[in-house]
């Protein structure tokens, strides 16, 4: 039986759509996946084994976005904010407690 080799994996829709229409990009999704990713480095949490933080590109749901979507628990969130990324980050890929109030369903 094999493992992954990441123990979650975070991935941040960056999509930029320049047609008017919703995207993930324009809501500084490029700017807090760098802040999840230095967060998770200053953690000690990255590598193998550990965490994994990446850009996507769409994920088909940025009319609710910015989106992410941590793997393999396979849940969805939303965020604002620096302090959303660190909640996201402390409880979710450090503890493994999702954080509710940024779920989507």
């Amino acid at each position: 039986m094999s493992t992954s080799h990441f123990k979650r994996h975070i991935f941040f829709c960056t999509n930029r759509r320049d047609d008017g229409r919703a995207c993930c990009a324009a809501n500084d999704a490029e700017r807090l996946q760098a802040h999840a990713k230095a967060r998770v480095k200053a953690l000690g949490l990255a590598g193998a084994g550990k965490v994994r933080v990446n850009k996507a590109g769409c994920l088909d749901r940025c009319e609710l976005g910015p989106v992410a979507v941590v793997y393999p628990d396979a849940v969805w969130y939303t965020f604002v904010d620096e302090h959303d990324i660190d909640e996201i980050v402390d409880s979710h890929l450090r503890d493994g407690c999702p954080v509710e109030r940024l779920k989507l369903e």
